[in-house]
């Protein structure tokens, strides 16, 4: 199976925008699509007063799957490319968290990065902290939680809590696990987000 191809990171809002008017309308495994998901979370992080670096994150946190779907258009990536769902090339951990943070990381600051980085490890340590959290994920998170490694151990819970972006993080995973809602959800659409983009954006 094919690796993911690493692309030159955004250099403007622009790249940013033409990714997801290219790619955010596919099917996002719970059945909404790419875009739906990151303006729910957006929005969530925004309705508790999160500070912009954290509503960018929430609404970047899954560029790294658009990145895959590009490279699966493009005839170089593979059939699991943005997808935790099963089927060929599925059971892979695609790593998308650091390949977004990556790819953003020319554009935006460790604010902004830092979160989407540890998004998928978020996820690891809460349900490792609080059990019962696991129940809560949805079919498609709980699927894909095996493949990034389960439930961290106590190393990995200390180590995860040192980082000073952990805070950030497990904040971004509760809205990314709540921003998965089928039924017509009203929020604010991408372009309300440009000048949130653009006024964090490095020259």
């Amino acid at each position: 199976m094919s690796r993911p191809t690493e692309t030159p990171a955004a250099s403007s809002v622009d790249d940013v925008f033409v990714l997801f008017a290219d790619f955010a309308g596919q099917r996002y495994d719970e059945d909404v699509t790419q875009l739906d998901h990151a303006l729910q979370t957006a929005a969530l992080a925004r309705s508790e007063g999160a500070p912009d670096e954290l509503v960018a994150a929430a609404l970047l946190h899954d560029v790294g799957h658009l990145l895959a779907l590009r490279d699966l258009a493009s005839g170089r990536g593979d059939d699991a490319a943005g997808s935790d769902r099963a089927g060929p090339g599925a059971g892979v951990d695609l790593h998308h968290e650091a390949r977004g943070a990556r790819w953003l990381a020319r554009l935006y600051p460790a604010a902004v990065t830092g979160p989407i980085a540890l998004h998928v490890a978020a996820k690891r340590y809460v349900c490792s902290v609080d059990p019962g959290y696991h129940h809560t994920l949805s079919s498609g998170s709980r699927a894909s939680l095996a493949r990034q490694g389960g439930p961290m151990s106590s190393d990995e819970v200390a180590r995860f809590e040192a980082n000073p972006a952990h805070v950030e993080a497990v904040a971004l995973r509760r809205w990314d696990d709540s921003g998965k809602v089928t039924e017509v959800v009203e929020v604010p659409p991408l372009s309300a987000y440009r000048p949130l983009l653009e006024r964090l954006a490095r020259p």
